[in-house]
């Protein structure tokens, strides 16, 4: 016998209280897991000021002392407690956000489990609830006529209702995503748009849309979510017009992604007692099903792909000597390099101290270098010159990496001017030169020019020393045997290569099996590499005047052993490049905004009704 709506609504609160009881074990988890992580950054950052409280203690010491031998001593504990505060920074229970990788893989693994929580259970229970008008009724979502998209050609493509319960509920879960993990890591909501608070009506609170208006946050998911649809199915129609009418195929490490997924999703599905498609229902909405997911998920990696592969050839227009000149001549302070010596020190103190044991001829550079480094392994690294040495680094290079040469006089963007980089770019600078600015200490090997070395193609092989994929330890930090296997590793594999045709593909085979960089599926393979965009000895071996096609080597770097292969160098020099890709960027943003704008979409009146909407339901 058919049931009543009551008795039907009976059965949906029912399997909302089972999945809130799911759902807030999961949460709490991932709560404890968030806590744990906060509780060590908490005990970390105050051993962090305590030792920085010590360490300033000692260098008011030091620069009180006399005694040569005195300050030894005092020079001594105050590396040694530097030592303790980097180790620190590095470590495991350092969570300091900017500085450590680990700590950045340790905030994934949280956020990761936010997002499929958030995906499978939060939203599942407010989802069981949601409702516009007729929404109860599930066939129409998959029958009615959301939105006319009409693209450039005047062709109309209707967007079913189940599509947008699809973006909605992505848009809002995205939302509640991104601010649960920026308030589990104290970062500024309202900076990012984030601040809204979804235990109140969503209707009764505002922000700024992207034009600038003011909007209530219902209305503002409401307008991403058609935003996304939009965008979505622009790049999906014109990867099927220039796929001659056909859907292009997904990557298989699309499928398998997408496969991955909805095996967990389904795992999750059943602890509910619910089937996939049912589970998805409950989550995004009447008409999403697993067939509809499924489908969504793949017209959005077309999308996506063609996207790229536009934008990417729109990123490789060519353009003639006279644009580039022009370029040049507006911004040649941007484009101007010089070759330098640089070490930043611990502190202003080290840097004096530095400056004043430096010999003219600067051939001691690299011994003082190791002497202020505060790790072992820097020690041993700094006393190559390679690792102290930048050539043809520029201004906005030195101003990304942080060193204090490069920091602004005012904090006021407008007004802020750079004595440091000033200085060190000067036509007055000649070979020789020294420079102590704060903590960095710059020697000038050849003072501004307008660099001719060419960006380079060149594939690599990382081959750390922590071999533990669950190992958070810093590479830095591995033991002299771990360091010892990582090399016989790495000549191993070259010797591998070696044996065999030589090629760039053979190459790049090797490296999708055994990288432990993150662009192994590309085959190890970097584009266009810039001099100083990779740590200096890469950067070295890569811009050797000597290098050629099919050179192979194996460099040491603080993340482990890399095998090298040299591919390519590129036809314009550095600065061409960089005005290249500056002239394209502008005119490809223009062309897909052109693009963009080309595509209409209109709201179908009837089938808005169907739409799932509510987000106050929790108020």
């Amino acid at each position: 016998m058919a049931k009543s709506k009551k008795e039907l609504d009976d059965i949906l609160v029912d399997s909302s209280e089972s999945v809130r009881e799911g759902s807030e074990k999961e949460t709490k988890k991932a709560e404890k897991k968030a806590k744990k992580l906060e509780a060590k950054k908490a005990k970390a950052d105050k051993k962090k000021e305590e030792l920085k409280k010590e360490i300033d203690e000692i260098k008011e010491k030091i620069s009180n002392e006399s005694d040569e031998k005195a300050k030894k001593k005092l020079r001594k504990k105050r590396d040694e407690l530097v030592k303790q505060r980097d180790a620190i920074t590095s470590s495991k229970d350092g969570m300091t956000i900017a500085l450590a990788p680990n700590t950045k893989k340790a905030i994934k693994a949280v956020v990761a489990v936010v997002v499929i929580i958030a995906l499978l259970a939060a939203y599942f229970v407010t989802g069981v609830c949601r409702n516009g008008l007729f929404s109860f009724f599930a066939i129409p979502q998959n029958t009615l006529t959301a939105f006319t998209i009409t693209d450039g050609d005047g062709e109309k493509h209707d967007i079913k209702v189940c599509t947008y319960n699809y973006y909605f509920a992505k848009t809002y879960n995205s939302i509640r995503n991104a601010q649960d993990s920026y308030n589990q890591y104290g970062m500024d909501l309202d900076q990012a748009n984030l601040d809204v608070d979804f235990d109140k009506k969503l209707s009764d609170q505002t922000t700024e849309n992207d034009d600038g208006e003011t909007v209530t946050w219902a209305e503002y998911i409401q307008e991403e979510s058609v935003e996304s649809i939009k965008s979505t199915y622009t790049y999906y129609y014109e990867a099927v017009k220039a796929n001659n009418g056909k859907e292009p195929k997904i990557t298989d490490e699309q499928k398998d992604e997408l496969n991955k997924t909805l095996d967990e999703y389904e795992e999750t599905a059943a602890g509910y007692g619910y089937t996939l498609s049912g589970y998805l229902t409950a989550a995004m909405g009447h008409g999403v099903d697993e067939t509809v997911f499924r489908r969504e998920a793949k017209i959005a990696y077309i999308a996506e792909n063609y996207k790229e592969d536009y934008q990417n050839e729109l990123n490789s227009k060519e353009y003639d000597e006279e644009d580039y000149e022009a370029y040049r001549d507006e911004h040649k302070s941007e484009l101007m390099g010089v070759d330098i010596r640089l070490f930043e020190c611990d502190s202003a103190d080290d840097a004096k101290a530095f400056v004043n044991a430096l010999r003219k001829d600067g051939s001691n550079f690299s011994e003082l270098a190791s002497k202020y480094s505060a790790s072992d392994f820097d020690k041993e690294a700094y006393k190559y010159d390679e690792q102290s040495t930048y050539n043809a680094i520029t201004r906005s290079t030195l101003t990304s990496a942080g060193y204090a040469i490069a920091t602004a006089d005012s904090q006021d963007e407008d007004k802020a001017t750079y004595p440091g980089l000033d200085w060190l770019y000067s036509s007055k600078r000649k070979a020789g030169d020294v420079k102590q600015y704060s903590t960095t200490v710059i020697y000038v090997l050849k003072p501004a020019y307008l660099p001719s070395v060419k960006p380079v193609n060149v594939r690599h092989i990382l081959i750390s020393p922590i071999t533990d994929e669950n190992d958070d330890t810093d590479p830095t930090e591995a033991t002299d045997e771990q360091w010892a296997t990582a090399k016989k590793t790495a000549e191993k594999i070259l010797k591998e290569f070696k044996s065999g045709d030589k090629t760039a593909e053979s190459f790049g085979k090797l490296a999708k099996e055994n990288t432990a960089d993150s662009n192994g599926e590309d085959g190890g393979l970097y584009e266009n590499v810039t001099p100083n965009q990779m740590v200096p000895t890469f950067d070295e071996w890569c811009f050797d005047s000597s290098r050629k096609p099919g050179d192979t080597g194996i460099v040491k770097t603080k993340f482990g052993y890399h095998i090298m292969y040299f591919e390519s160098k590129s036809k314009l020099n550095v600065w061409q490049y960089t005005a290249q890709q500056a002239l394209a960027s502008v005119d490809s943003e223009d062309a897909m905004t052109e693009l963009e704008d080309s595509y209409k979409i209109k709201t179908n009146w009837f089938g808005s009704r169907y739409f799932e909407k509510d987000v106050d339901i929790d108020a």
